[in-house]
């Protein structure tokens, strides 16, 4: 099974001077909304960097299609990544599933400084993420008070990495499938993941820095191993839509 890891495009939050001006589930930017425009159309005609399609090194047959052949797309509940995917599905004629699991770290939140701390926010609910994104798949922990529980404030790393833990270990149960899988997440997740799938011991010394759309691909083996392709690939972008 081949993984492609992907950020999402970059985010009124991402573009901020200040961030004290962040909110608590932003938008894309117009750069981030032609990012994501120009990842879908790399992603449906474009030519995968590492195009061999055999599990061993001896496997070296080269698959001349165009394309990267996604079978299934996830994304997050968090409204910048739903939008980047929307972009991906209507290029690949693919209906996008929100995976709850593969969201930023901290959850839902803003911090308020000093007055109020740390504040928790639902999340988008059911009728409005459907009425956005009609056709998009959703679980039904997406209800109309939401997604994320306020009550929870803001996740800390250790449960972030938790449940980078349970995502990796959902993947690789499909390992031996010829599915290719695309999840459109978010920075810190990413860094999360990345330390799940090589068994990494979290730690904020090394982190899996990724730019807005940059593309990682892993390739899961029957046998249990990975293969780590290419880590934060944005050659897809003009260095003008570099963020």
């Amino acid at each position: 099974m081949k993984l492609y890891i992907i950020r999402h495009a970059q985010s009124t939050n991402n573009a901020l001077a200040n961030q004290m001006d962040r909110v608590n589930d932003p938008s894309l930017t117009d750069l981030g909304r032609q990012q994501s425009q120009i990842l879908a159309e790399h992603l449906a005609t474009g030519v995968d960097p590492e195009y061999v399609i055999g599990v061993s090194e001896e496997d070296t047959e080269a698959d001349s299609r165009q394309g990267y052949k996604i079978d299934h797309l996830y994304c997050s509940a968090m409204y910048r990544s739903l939008l980047t995917a929307q972009a991906i599905g209507q290029m690949l004629g693919l209906t996008p599933e929100v995976w709850l699991d593969i969201h930023e770290h901290g959850g839902i939140f803003l911090d308020h400084g000093s007055e109020k701390g740390v504040v928790g926010y639902p999340g988008k609910t059911r009728s409005e993420i459907l009425a956005e994104f009609p056709t998009y798949k959703l679980p039904p922990t997406i209800t109309e008070e939401g997604w994320w529980n306020p009550a929870l404030g803001k996740e800390d790393w250790p449960a972030c990495h938790g449940r980078a833990i349970r995502v990796y270990r959902t993947l690789r149960e499909r390992a031996a499938t010829r599915e290719n899988i695309a999840i459109v997440t978010h920075g810190g997740f990413m860094d999360a993941l990345m330390k799940a799938i090589i068994s990494h011991l979290p730690s904020s010394t090394i982190f899996y820095h990724h730019y807005n759309t940059a593309i990682t691909r892993i390739d899961f083996r029957p046998d249990g191993g990975a293969d780590i392709r290419y880590i934060n690939r944005f050659d897809h972008l003009p260095a003008a839509l570099i963020s």
